[in-house]
């Protein structure tokens, strides 16, 4: 093996794996040193030169010259007529500079250097994507699917380091298959069997963050920030934003023209509704914007509690609370209230569909009474709880509850 062979090697492994040039010469002159140091048990007398450009170096050794018989370190000294085999001149006294060429270390030493330095660089590599995705939590990062698992992805950036999207952290609609482009922030960074795993997430509210930081200028910016982001992966967000600058409508520009700023966000996360929210102090008109769409008649805090007390028109109170409840879950976790929601009936009101009460009782209990043409509350009550049990599939504890129930609305 010889000069060129062995730093040719680590040349082409320094480009690939991205190691600093002054990082890799410090490696190899310590491999080349502790080389020395099991021969001669000394590097005093040694000159390393290395060129990783050219793929070359030299070990260059320095020796006084002694008169012929005297030599006693081979290393440290060289007789005069070894000496003048070198150069005619040299006389006893002068310094010898020769080379050492990389076979006097034997064949061993060589293998041994070679599996050191390669052991060497690659706890390096590990320690700089450590590092490098240390210092990216919680950034946004894109790579392509490499693996499909069952309870993960194995994702590679574009140097091919080694990401992981585990299934929790996965939008719970999303779909991938091996060679698609995904995006995701990472969320921690930890050291497992001595190298470094990398976890993303798609279901952080940071990932919604950084999405919005790269669609809307004003964010990245500072013009505007946001100030909290709640979210239930795949299904509901709001966040809630502010303005620094009077001129500019925080909601307004992180919707942009037509939506066209978040319909990108939109999409990214498989078709998430996002409420974009005016940030206030004033808590009672905060509420009023996170329980949106819903129309608030009025709203009572309850500091001490952290409870918040909200009245609306009856037909307003399935859109407060949303979908499997999910928009007052939401507006509670983003204005840090309890919200607790009451219908507001007026005393001279007519009545009330049924339909607004499926918050409270069984869609399938609503189908009964409407197949026997109560379509409102007032006309359930209008029949006895006997008249209710001869002419529905109903048990007689639920047509009391039913009753109950309505007969409170108009309380």
């Amino acid at each position: 093996m010889n000069n060129l062979n062995l730093i040719d090697t680590f040349s082409e492994f320094k480009e690939h794996k991205n190691i600093d040039r002054a990082t890799m010469m410090l490696v190899l002159e310590d491999a080349f040193k502790n080389l020395l140091l099991k021969k001669y048990n000394t590097i005093e007398h040694f000159d390393i030169i290395i060129n990783i450009d050219k793929g070359d170096f030299e070990i260059w050794r320095n020796r006084t010259v002694v008169k012929d018989g005297s030599v006693k370190e081979s290393y440290l000294e060289i007789s005069l007529s070894e000496a003048r085999k070198i150069d005619e001149d040299y006389e006893v006294g002068e310094e010898v500079t020769d080379e050492v060429k990389l076979k006097d270390f034997g064949r061993r030493a060589i293998l041994s250097l070679r599996q050191n330095l390669t052991a060497q660089i690659l706890e390096l590599e590990k320690d700089n994507i450590y590092s490098k995705y240390k210092g990216k939590v919680g950034n946004i990062v894109a790579g392509e699917v490499y693996q499909i698992w069952k309870k993960e992805l194995l994702i590679l950036d574009d140097e091919g380091n080694e990401l992981v999207l585990p299934k929790q952290e996965q939008i719970p609609t999303d779909y991938f298959r091996k060679g698609d482009s995904i995006r995701a922030v990472v969320v921690r960074v930890d050291i497992r069997n001595n190298n470094p795993y990398i976890i993303l997430s798609r279901i952080s509210p940071l990932f919604l963050e950084r999405l919005f930081e790269l669609e809307v200028p004003e964010i990245y910016d500072g013009l505007i920030i946001i100030k909290k982001i709640v979210r239930v992966a795949g299904e509901r967000a709001k966040v809630a934003v502010e303005s620094y600058d009077d001129r500019v409508d925080p909601v307004g520009a992180c919707v942009g023209v037509k939506g066209s700023r978040i319909h990108g966000i939109v999409r990214e996360l498989r078709n998430e509704n996002i409420d974009v929210i005016n940030f206030t102090n004033n808590t009672e008109l905060y509420i009023t914007r996170a329980l949106n769409p819903a129309k608030i008649n009025q709203i009572k805090i309850l500091e001490e509690d952290s409870r918040a007390e909200v009245y609306l028109k009856p037909e307003q109170v399935s859109k407060a609370i949303g979908k499997g409840g999910l928009n007052i879950k939401l507006a509670g976790l983003l204005t840090g209230y309890e919200i607790d929601v009451y219908r507001d009936v007026d005393e001279d009101e007519e009545d009330i569909d049924i339909d607004e009460f499926s918050d409270e009782i069984d869609e399938w209990v609503l189908n009964e009474l409407k197949n026997i043409g109560c379509d409102t509350a007032k006309s359930v009550l209008s029949l006895s709880a006997e008249e209710l049990e001869k002419r529905t599939d109903l048990e007689v504890e639920t047509i009391n509850e039913i009753l109950n129930i309505f007969k409170l609305e108009f309380e």
